[in-house]
């Protein structure tokens, strides 16, 4: 159907709902069945959002404990001058782990974890529209990060700090594996991010309840959409910093070392066009619990609904262009330091009228109830605006430059992170708790953990200030009587004790309390969104139509109707788990999707990807390959139960047909390959960054003297054949048979395309033979634009040998080719401008410099 053939559709059957007449009998046990979770052992199995979503949000908390406990064994070790709890070896490890642990596992999987919890139930969806995908993510995270953390007990944790710059983390400074674990160690948490943004964007933007256009989003979805935006732009240039670094201590090739041509800052770039916006992507999620719970304290909808959304979205962007405040003493040039000292202060502007929506929703409010949520919230606001203050300060350069690498910036960063994120998540946890409990976290243990941990925060790190204003440096581990620090030191361990006692009454109440189960405790404390409409293992019964940011406010009732099925998708029509796709501005329903429910090989696939990382850290290079190999299989298991079968279009109420199966642009899955495409481009976008970098710091020896560019020949022929092979590719597309017909043509063409894409990366490699990327930075660039396009070229052959197996199979035809047209989007969308275009630098640019 058209577009507007769909609005009219769902026109129409808006007018026929709520639909009052009786429900037939069987239509909710076989509801039931379809969602029932697997007992036993299969539990692992499961790929509830509900459950998953709650598992994530558990772990993500069982490692702010252990990274907790790493941070008062810092205080400890700190509380007197020349203390010898620590050893200075084991000290750089505890803190580098701290970091490490507080800000890739917890910060940004907790945060994520509450969207694959909350967003389904928020737009009244069954489920995330790639389930499997965030149980994968959980798994990979969860065993991946256990192992990671006890590299400590065996004397291997990194100990770089957690933002491992080089020389110091390079093979020259630093060559036993300790600086390996962070580097590949941290590699299923790039991937569990990434995926877990893939699904977030797709889920905000194509499965939400009919009628929820975007400007009744709820104010979480619009953070968690600009939140995985800001990962799938900013992630990428860590992980091309970790490939760098790790391909430099692997195989010598010196892109960070001065003496080969590279540079240090290089690293600083590209890790703080990750890292400062990492703060906003930790604290845009959590800014959206508060605007979600604030107007439930009030009893009021939020002010200024459309000015936060907006303050969201200008939030993520201007906070791409705040990088180099890191680097006020790195000696860059005095034009940058000006842009980033303005960049940094304006960012300060939209996080300001977030503040400011807040504080009026409260002082309109008629009453506000004191509960632990409330306490939690308005403790977060005190303590951000707090951190706010002194952010504005450090942005200052005369002051950053006073101030850098003291324990001031600690306390800013702490200030920030703990306001802006911490106490938002343990507002949300008492909060959302009901939603999936059976019962309620308590009350009175709430409110004592809140004042242990607004105390304890305080006592920690407001005179942590002064610390580093008196001179104490950041990251050592003892300090001499002589310097005065003595005192302020003792009381920021008191306070990091005081402040660990509030957790633990969280933890022990979490433990005490939180019991899966049917009914859930429900809506406690009156909210007014979708996630609190009655819940069973399918979600919610039936899916409402929204016209309003608060439904269940303006319409009593709802609850009510939806239990009783009467609005959309009150059964399961396919006898499958299936939610509605809806278009992404105005939510109309364009499709059902069929939705994949418990199996084994997404678990299996995470258990082979963090094996594979693992495995690479201790340098087993034959348990890495096993690993591997088992992951890629079971990625292909796990691919070849996806994607619905075409059918004859079915009723979800309301007299709506919708189709069962859709090709093309409307398809979940060409917009999650096409966010994929995305997350390479911007890869390779950072490593041409690079090139640049280092070109621009020795211009006149790029290439270096006596070094020969690659073979303008085989740059231009590679060009030829993978541009050849693209052709071939759609040729392979137009021939795609029917179902049941004969499958040589297509065959033909499509193992033709991969024959030369080979061929194509085989020219390429002949042609820079001669270059030995470990002499110089220019030809460790030079091998690494042929490593990201050798990734790639593997991806795409085992995904086109992968769909040749699925043709034969009768599982991809012309009527069900989705998986086709995703292999032709990351081939000639992505592969194919990559290639060229790094063949365009390293043949044409480098010849044309030198």
């Amino acid at each position: 159907m058209t577009d507007a053939e769909e609005c009219e559709a769902f026109e129409r059957a808006k007018a026929r709902l709520p639909d009052r007449s009786e429900r037939p009998g069987g239509e909710l046990e076989l509801l039931e069945k379809v969602w029932e979770k697997p007992g036993g052992w299969r539990v692992l199995t499961v790929v509830n959002n509900d459950y998953v979503g709650s598992w994530y949000v558990g772990a993500a908390l069982l490692f702010f404990v252990l990274g907790g406990i790493l941070a008062v064994l810092m205080r400890l070790q700190l509380a007197m001058p020349l203390n010898e709890f620590m050893g200075q070896e084991t000290y750089n490890q505890v803190f580098t782990m701290h970091g490490t642990i507080m800000m890739f596992l917890f910060a940004v999987p907790a945060v994520e974890a509450m969207g694959v919890l909350l967003l389904p139930q928020m737009f009244a969806a069954r489920d995330l529209p790639f389930p499997r995908l965030s149980a994968f993510a959980f798994w990979a995270y969860l065993i991946g990060g256990l192992v990671f953390f006890t590299s400590l007990f065996w004397g291997v944790a990194p100990d770089g700090g957690w933002f491992m710059y080089p020389p110091h983390t390079s093979y020259t400074f630093s060559p036993d594996g300790n600086q390996d674990w962070w580097l590949l160690g941290i590699g299923f948490i790039e991937i569990s991010a990434i995926a877990g943004a893939i699904e977030i964007v797709v889920g905000v933007l194509r499965t939400r309840s009919p009628g929820m256009t975007l400007d009744k989003l709820p104010i979480f979805g619009w953070a968690m959409l600009v939140f995985a935006g800001m990962i799938i732009i900013g992630f990428p240039a860590v992980i091309l910093s970790t490939i760098l670094l790790e391909l430099e201590r692997a195989f010598h090739w010196p892109f960070f070392l001065a003496e080969a041509g590279g540079d240090p800052l290089l690293w600083q770039h590209l890790f703080w066009f990750f890292g400062h916006p990492e703060v906003y992507i930790i604290f845009l999620p959590a800014a959206g619990l508060t605007s979600m719970i604030v107007p439930v304290v009030a009893r009021k909808s939020l002010v200024g609904h459309r000015l936060v959304v907006f303050a969201l979205i200008a939030t993520g962007f201007i906070s791409f262009g705040v990088w180099a405040h890191h680097m006020f003493a790195a000696g860059i040039p005095d034009i940058s330091v000006s842009f980033f000292s303005a960049a940094s202060m304006a960012v300060s502007i939209p996080a300001g009228v977030q503040v400011f929506a807040w504080i009026a929703t409260l002082m309109l409010a008629k009453k506000i109830e004191l509960n632990v949520p409330a306490l939690f919230v308005i403790g977060a606001i005190v303590i951000f605006v707090m951190g706010g203050l002194t952010g504005v300060m450090v942005a200052m350069v005369p002051f950053d430059w006073q101030a850098h690498d003291s324990y001031f910036v600690v306390a800013h960063l702490h200030y920030v992170l703990i306001g802006g994120m911490v106490f938002p998540l343990f507002a949300a946890i008492y909060y959302w708790t009901p939603m999936v409990s059976v019962n309620a976290l308590s009350e009175k243990r709430g409110k004592v953990a809140f004042w242990l941990m607004f105390i304890g925060m305080n006592g920690t790190f407001l005179i942590m200030h002064w610390t580093g204003l008196m001179g104490m440096p950041r990251r050592v581990y003892t300090y001499l009587p002589d310097q005065g620090l003595g005192f302020v030191n003792m009381v920021s361990t008191i306070g990091a004790l005081i402040l660990a006692a509030g957790v633990a009454i969280v933890v022990f109440d979490l433990i005490q309390k939180f019991r899966f189960g049917e009914p859930p405790a429900g809506n406690v404390y009156k909210g007014g969104t979708l996630e609190w409409l009655p819940q069973g293992d399918y979600a919610a019964r039936s899916l409402p139509v929204i016209d309003s940011r608060e439904p269940l406010w303006t319409n009593p009732g709802l609850s009510d109707e939806v239990e009783k099925g009467q609005w959309f998708l009150p059964d399961a029509p396919t006898g499958r788990r299936e939610t509605i796709v809806t278009s992404p501005i105005n939510a109309t329903p364009q499709y059902l999707m069929t939705i994949p429910g418990p199996s084994v090989w997404h678990l299996f696939t995470a258990i082979g990807t963090a094996g594979f990382f693992l495995s690479l850290t201790v340098k087993i290079l034959w348990l890495a390959a096993i690993f591997g190999v088992g992951a890629i299989y079971s990625a292909c298991r796990w691919l070849w139960e996806l994607d619905g079968e075409p059918g004859e279009p079915v009723h979800v109420g309301g007299g709506l047909m919708l189709p069962r199966y859709v090709s093309g642009t409307k398809n979940h899955g060409f917009w999650s390959t096409s966010v994929l495409v995305v997350v390479f481009g911007m890869i390779f976008a950072c490593l041409v960054f690079g090139w640049f970098f280092l070109w621009g710091g020795r211009p006149g020896a790029w290439p270096p003297p006596g070094i020969e560019p690659p073979l303008l020949w085989s740059q231009l022929v590679s060009s030829a054949l993978v541009g050849l092979s693209a052709l071939t590719l759609w040729a392979s597309s137009a021939t795609l048979p029917a179902r049941g017909s004969p499958k040589g043509k297509y065959l033909f063409w499509l193992l033709l395309s991969v024959v030369l894409l080979l061929a194509a990366f085989a020219v390429e490699l002949a042609g820079k033979w001669h270059i030995v990327p470990s002499a110089t930075s220019y030809g460790a660039m030079v091998y690494t634009f042929s490593f990201l396009n050798g990734q790639l070229i593997v991806a795409v052959t085992i995904y086109a040998l992968f769909m040749a197996v699925a043709a034969v199979r009768e599982r991809v035809y012309r009527e069900k080719r989705v998986g086709q047209q995703c292999l032709r989007l990351l081939w000639t969308a992505l592969l194919t401008p990559q290639m060229i275009a790094a063949h365009a630098l390293i043949g044409g640019w480098s010849r044309l410099i030198g």
